[in-house]
């Protein structure tokens, strides 16, 4: 695949071995980028790997340890000969209200999205600062910009990658690095499927649009950012909500 908005670039994507980060990591692959599927089951991203075929590799990585971050951006220099653009998708949630949530739930998100998003950060700008360029995609969550009951949690760890894109991009600017971030709305993703009926279309009436966003949508907005049609931005946050909360 010689042609693309991407074509000859080397991309990691965590948390791709399904949902948002596996379009992702296709519509990268579609725009002539080498991806490296990162996810914490290894054995399902190289099963979407070998779904995307040619240049892509699947690997296991848990985004919460120093250690393999630091192994995967290693990785997709040493396998796909660069690193060019890293988005940092991996994410979980563990729902509750303030009076039921633990401590247990509220570590669990926080270290999964926040660490894992700034280890992620680190990983990837200490190989692109030395070749002073690269795009670094964080995913961010309208969660972050207004709130969900039930998701304390989820909207402070959604908020504070906001806060780390662009105190990142401030610092790796003028080293050729751009770090930028997507805060996805409601998504027609199986998490947010496996709501009460009543309660998706409930939502799904709060979006201007009068509909749930598609994965790829999201995924389109990150090859955007990661390309250079984006050479100009950082620290920039782009909504792709359907205009829910504009």
């Amino acid at each position: 695949m010689s042609a693309g908005l991407l074509a000859g670039r080397s991309a990691v994507v965590t948390g791709a071995a399904q949902g948002i980060g596996f379009e992702i990591a296709r519509l990268l692959r579609e725009h002539g980028a080498a991806v490296l599927l990162a996810d914490l089951d290894g054995d399902r991203a190289a099963a979407a790997a070998a779904e995307l075929g040619g240049e892509a590799l699947g690997t296991a990585c848990d985004v919460t340890d120093e250690a393999d971050m630091d192994a995967l951006a290693a990785k997709a220099v040493a396998e796909l000969g660069g690193l060019d653009v890293f988005v940092n998708n991996a994410g979980i949630t563990r729902d509750a209200s303030l009076k039921k949530m633990t401590v247990d739930d509220f570590d669990a998100v926080v270290t999964v999205h926040l660490r894992g998003t700034w280890l992620g950060v680190r990983a990837a700008s200490a190989v692109m600062r030395e070749r002073k360029s690269g795009s670094i995609v964080n995913i961010s969550s309208l969660s972050g910009k207004s709130g969900n009951p039930g998701q304390t949690n989820y909207s402070a760890a959604k908020a504070g990658i906001v806060g780390l894109t662009k105190a990142a991009a401030k610092e790796v600017a003028h080293h050729g690095v751009r770090v930028n971030a997507v805060q996805p709305g409601l998504i027609r993703t199986p998490m947010t499927e496996a709501m009460p009926p009543e309660v998706f279309a409930e939502r799904e009436a709060a979006v201007p649009m009068r509909r749930a966003g598609e994965p790829r949508e999201v995924a389109g907005a990150v090859v955007f950012l990661a390309s250079d049609l984006a050479s100009y931005m950082t620290g920039a946050v782009l909504e792709v909500g359907g205009g829910r909360l504009m």
